[in-house]
Order: C-alpha cells, then sequence, then structure tokens
C-alpha cells in the first residue's frame, strides 16, 4: 500500500490541494484550486445527514489530559460507541498498548460491530484532529487540516499524524489543507455553504498572518466550498476558541440549528449567541437561499446532573451527531430541557431516531458526541 504522503498516482488525481498551498507559490492563481476527484470533478464536504461507511472515534489515551475522569470518560466512549454500532459499524483508534482495554469496554458492538484500530493518539476527539472528508461522484478523500492542538493548547503530537495514519491504512486519498484548523470549526449543508466562526480560525494561534479572505479561500480550495458564512465566535474562553460545531449546524440546506443558551448559562456565550444569530437571520447560502433558523435551548445548569461548577462542561445539545438512521444527543438530567431537546431535533430530523446518551464525563471535558465522532461517507455513485 503506497502512504498517502508519497504516492505521486494521489499528487496527480488530487492535483494542487494534495501539497501545502504555500509550497505552490505562484503556481496558484489568485483564488485557490479546488481538490479534484480522477474525473476532474471537484472534491466536496458532504452533508453530515449523507449515508455513512462508518464512524470514526478515539480511545481516550492513559496520559496526563484526564487524570481521574479516565475510567469515566471511557466508559462514556464505550456507551456513544455502542449505540452507533445499532446504526453503523464503528472505528475505534486506540494507542498499540491500550487497545486491550479498548476492545475489553466497547465489546463487539450492538449490530454492525466496533473495530478497534491501533493508530497512536492523544486524546479523544478525533472530529478535530481525524480527517475531514470530501467527495465526488466515485471518489473520496480526506482533508488533513494540519492539527495543532488547537493552538498548541494541548499536547497533539500523536493526534496531528493521525488522519495521515487513518487515511494509509484505508489505502484512502490524502488532501492536505492550506489552513490550520478542526473538524468542529466546519459546518456544511453539503450544497456548497459552510458555517465557521472567526474566532477559531482567523487567528494567529492556527494561522498567522494569514487574513480572514486568505483562511476562507484556502477552506475552500480544500473543502469544495462556495461560500462562507462567518460569524465572529469568541476567542480565548475555551480550547476551542468557539467551534460552530456547539453553536450552529445545517439540518439541511437553507435550515440552521442554533444553540439557545439556558438559564445560567454566562452572559458571553448569550452575546456570542445574539450575534450569531442576527447574522444568521440576514444571510444566504451558496445557492441564494434565506435560512430559517430552529432554536434548540440548552438545559438549566442548575437542575443538570453534574457539571456544576465546571466552566469547562459543554451543557450544549447542538452538538449532537447524525449517523444512519439515528440522531445522537446528549441527555443531561434536566427532565424538561431533555424532553424539549429530544421534541426540537425528531421534528428536525423526522427520518431519524433521536437516542440521548449519558456523556457527563464527556461534556465535562469541554466537548460533546460531535467532538468525539468523524463520519466516513459512502462514495457518490458515478451517474
Amino acid at each position: 500500500m503506497d502512504t498517502p504522503t508519497t504516492s505521486r498516482r494521489r499528487l496527480l488525481q488530487l492535483g494542487a490541494a494534495a501539497l501545502p498551498l504555500a509550497a505552490l507559490g505562484s503556481a496558484l492563481p489568485t483564488a485557490a484550486r479546488a481538490a479534484t476527484a480522477p474525473s476532474g470533478a471537484t472534491l466536496r464536504m458532504p452533508a453530515e445527514t449523507d449515508r455513512h461507511v462508518r464512524t470514526f472515534m478515539a480511545w481516550p489515551a492513559l496520559s496526563s489530559v484526564w487524570s481521574h475522569q479516565l475510567t469515566g470518560v471511557r466508559r462514556d466512549i464505550a456507551r456513544v460507541a455502542d449505540t452507533l454500532s445499532r446504526y453503523e459499524p464503528v472505528v475505534v483508534l486506540a494507542r498499540p498498548g491500550q487497545a486491550a482495554d479498548a476492545r475489553y469496554l466497547c465489546g463487539a458492538g450492538a449490530y454492525y460491530g466496533i473495530e478497534v484500530l491501533e493508530i497512536p493518539n492523544d486524546d479523544l476527539w478525533i472530529r478535530d484532529f481525524g480527517p475531514t472528508f470530501v467527495v465526488a461522484p466515485g471518489a473520496v478523500a480526506g482533508v488533513d487540516t494540519n492539527f495543532n492542538g488547537w493552538g498548541n493548547k494541548q499536547t497533539h503530537a500523536n493526534d496531528a499524524a493521525a488522519a495521515s495514519t487513518l487515511l494509509g491504512q484505508y489505502g484512502l486519498p490524502r488532501v492536505q489543507a492550506g489552513f490550520v484548523g478542526e473538524g468542529g470549526s466546519l459546518e456544511t449543508d453539503g450544497e456548497g455553504t459552510l458555517l465557521a466562526t472567526v474566532s477559531s480560525l482567523v487567528n494567529p494561534n492556527r494561522n498567522p498572518g494569514m487574513s480572514q479572505d486568505q483562511v476562507e479561500q484556502a477552506m475552500k480550495a480544500a473543502l469544495g466550498i462556495d461560500k462562507v458564512i462567518w460569524v465572529p465566535g469568541l476567542a480565548g474562553q475555551d480550547i476551542t476558541d468557539c467551534h460552530i460545531d456547539c453553536l450552529a449546524r445545517f439540518v439541511s440546506p437553507g435550515h440552521v440549528i442554533l444553540d439557545q443558551p439556558g438559564p445560567r448559562t454566562d452572559a458571553k456565550w448569550v452575546a456570542v449567541y445574539n450575534e450569531t444569530k442576527r447574522i444568521l437571520l440576514g444571510a444566504t447560502d451558496a445557492r441564494g437561499r434565506s435560512l430559517t433558523v430552529t432554536e434548540l435551548p440548552g438545559p438549566d445548569r442548575n437542575n443538570m446532573r453534574a457539571g456544576q461548577g465546571n466552566s469547562a462542561f459543554l451543557a450544549s445539545y447542538t452538538n449532537y451527531y447524525t449517523a444512519n438512521g439515528a440522531v445522537l444527543v446528549p441527555q443531561f438530567g434536566d427532565p424538561a430541557a431533555d424532553a424539549t431537546a429530544y421534541s426540537v431535533l425528531q421534528a428536525a430530523y423526522p427520518g431519524r431516531n433521536v437516542v440521548q446518551v449519558n456523556i457527563d464525563f464527556i461534556a465535562g471535558g469541554g466537548g460533546g458526541i460531535h467532538c468525539a465522532t468523524q463520519s466516513q461517507p459512502v462514495v457518490p455513485p458515478v451517474l
């Protein structure tokens, strides 16, 4: 099997985007060229609601990152993996020396199975360090977004290499993005529109010296995007600098779910919500459609089962994950808010089962179900 970084065949197939944009210099036109499939079609980031081949997850490593919470967060990951395996195959990345623990706790899976793949990792947030997939008729590739530990906030040597290693394991082409970012900072409708926060991408801890327009052009090239709808976000208040996948998500083209902060949420996050809502209600997508915005209210922090006193606890239902036939969403133990989240998401996704999962330890680490998963899409047919 040829490696994704050295295969001349893959470089020819993927064209300019298989190399760092900076390395191409004057060979690039003013607008960076999009990654293309062997057929010449543009590779585009699909909607998460498109059918998946499998879901990737990562086993929390025995390291200093989780400390005394390691047992609890591993049980949460095993619970999510088992739930997902009722709908599609699950592959869990684990350090070779810790893979046996992952196999034992995850088990065989409910219906589609859970495979543990021995690939070194530092943490569980595979949405951010794993490949972000792009597709075209008859083709799929993985975009490596050059993970740098959310701006060098956390150890990440293994995570930074995981996307390339994983793609090589499956013999999938690799597109190296011309920007530094994370999968959680990228939300698309699958029809050329991307939602993103300025704070998580146009930030000197990821992309020093790059303007917002330069970052946007690099994202368009790597992901096959036609239009980016930017919202400000908020830098320096969480490890991600306010990822979009905790704030706003596409249900379908033209329809966005917006996270509405629950009671007793810090005022700074309420301000982020208000500004995001204002922008989304005035925006149009890549095809000129106005956006319908459905609000998803968060839980009352006083009524949650856990997380009180933990400012990092992600009390967001919006960090849900759409699997084949299902929507997996956190359940926080606030009966009224949990019920409302179920109703809102069931109405938004009428063809899927809404499954609520206790992820208190994952949320305690500042993430959610979406942060802990990454989908490999089915290759679209050649028409």
